[in-house]
């Protein structure tokens, strides 16, 4: 029995692709994906991507309690390399780290590998990007032993450029103290103008990493070991935020970002992809770059993550397990009024047709479609209120 909603039965509202996605561009290419060399996760992920909201995957039908109106949506597929699905865990990250904040200096370290060790990140990303964080933690650490206090870091790894080639590199939020062995907090800085030097910041940092390279893959350290030490290293430092707030929020956007966003895709036909990029050798200049579409799939299969990767990791007194321990404690001694965290509510989407109503779900199908309650319905024709 079709249940009723409201006076008049309500006009169904589909969910549709916006105009140029990357799902797009694997539905051009099709069985041709077989031939790019990909290994069978990253087809996993890339046929994931490819069935998020569509009928393939189900989907759902809500009721708006404003209009009630009944709007129809394709499930999702929830792949964190998905374009369309990083929204809500984006937000559940940055509600969750809100209550950990403290009234300390905070500072943005980017930390790159150079492009010499890209070859070995195609062929082992796991061991390349283990190393990143374990020598990136290690270099902060360093510095912050000088001072005898424990330092902590939030990073977060990228692995892309603009233009999608491969340019591993982690951004890091470093708190500009740390904490001494009686518990206390300590700026490393009166001023808090500084956290480190950058250029002694590179070299510890090339040195260990290289160092942990050689202890666990030999073989591939010789291989590229001169092209390693032929260059300086970059590690970028931004000044100290203007609030402990606002770091979260800035973080937030680097969390949960994947190679390339949908509305960066500007148009699609048979053979070619064109989306817009930064070139920041030209001050962040906006320009245009048109790829095959197996050009354009090889290159966004390179910022798929190994299986069960940890994109996201914390370290020193930011550890899960120092936190659990002594955050509240270190929060009392600086005075910070502690957020409890918000008890998580069921996520009611806003209607598409009122704006204000919520919608609630009254039915679930499956790949083969909408219930025959509904299939037999004859639906309104109204339009949506704007």
């Amino acid at each position: 029995m079709q249940p009723q909603i409201g006076a008049e039965r309500s006009r169904v509202v589909s969910t549709e692709r916006s105009r140029s996605e990357v799902a797009h561009v694997l539905e051009k290419l099709g069985n041709k994906i077989e031939n790019l060399g990909l290994n069978t996760w990253q087809l996993r992920t890339l046929s994931a991507v490819r069935r998020c909201r569509t009928a393939a995957l189900g989907g759902h039908i809500d009721a708006c309690d404003g209009c009630g109106k009944i709007n129809i949506s394709y499930n999702s597929c929830r792949n964190r390399h998905c374009p369309k699905c990083q929204g809500k865990n984006r937000e559940d990250w940055i509600q969750a780290r809100t209550t950990e904040l403290l009234p300390v200096p905070y500072f943005h370290v980017v930390f790159t590998l150079p492009d010499s060790i890209n070859s070995l990140a195609m062929q082992d990303p796991k061991l390349v990007y283990d190393i990143l964080f374990e020598s990136t933690w290690e270099t902060l650490k360093t510095f912050g032993k000088k001072k005898e206090i424990q330092s902590g870091m939030i990073a977060v790894l990228h692995t892309w450029g603009q233009n999608l080639s491969l340019h591993p590199h982690l951004h890091c939020i470093v708190p500009g103290g740390g904490v001494d062995k009686n518990g206390k907090w300590q700026n490393m800085r009166g001023d808090g103008t500084f956290l480190f030097p950058v250029r002694a910041l590179s070299k510890v940092f090339r040195a260990k990493y290289c160092a942990k390279l050689k202890e666990k893959a030999p073989l591939k350290y010789e291989q590229i070991r001169q092209d390693l030490w032929r260059k300086p290293w970059v590690v970028f430092a931004k000044k100290p935020f203007g609030s402990p707030k606002s770091v979260i929020e800035y973080l937030g956007r680097y969390t949960h970002k994947i190679a390339i966003s949908n509305n960066r895709i500007q148009r699609i036909d048979d053979q070619n992809v064109t989306f817009s990029y930064k070139d920041y050798r030209q001050n962040g200049f906006k320009k245009q770059m048109t790829l095959t579409h197996e050009e354009f799939i090889r290159r966004f299969a390179l910022h798929i993550l190994p299986k069960r990767f940890v994109k996201i990791r914390h370290y020193g007194f930011l550890s899960s397990t120092w936190k659990r321990q002594k955050l509240k404690l270190l929060q009392e001694k600086l005075k910070v009024k502690v957020l409890e965290k918000a008890e998580k509510k069921p996520f009611l989407p806003k209607c598409p047709c009122c704006k204000t109503g919520n919608l609630h779900r009254i039915a679930v199908f499956d790949q083969r479609g909408p219930p025959a309650w509904y299939l037999g319905g004859s639906h309104s024709s109204i339009p949506c209120k704007k």
